[in-house]
């Protein structure tokens, strides 16, 4: 379960550090434009991150059962 919670926290630092790293780079014109196409991306992979975490979350708590 600690495992668990360290992969969530290192994956939602892993998004929140890419984002940081995208939003500082944009500037108007085609910059600005990939760095939309990289925000979508980063918080799609995010989403899907939390997805498979709350996937095993349940998987784990269904195992206790």
């Amino acid at each position: 379960m600690k495992s668990l919670k360290s992969g969530a926290t290192l994956g939602a630092a892993l998004v929140a550090g890419l984002l940081l790293v995208a939003l500082s780079g944009c500037e108007k014109g085609p910059a600005e434009e990939a760095g939309k196409n990289i925000d979508t991306a980063v918080e799609k992979a995010g989403d899907q991150i939390e997805e498979a975490g709350d996937s095993m979350k349940e998987m784990v708590e269904g195992d206790k059962k």
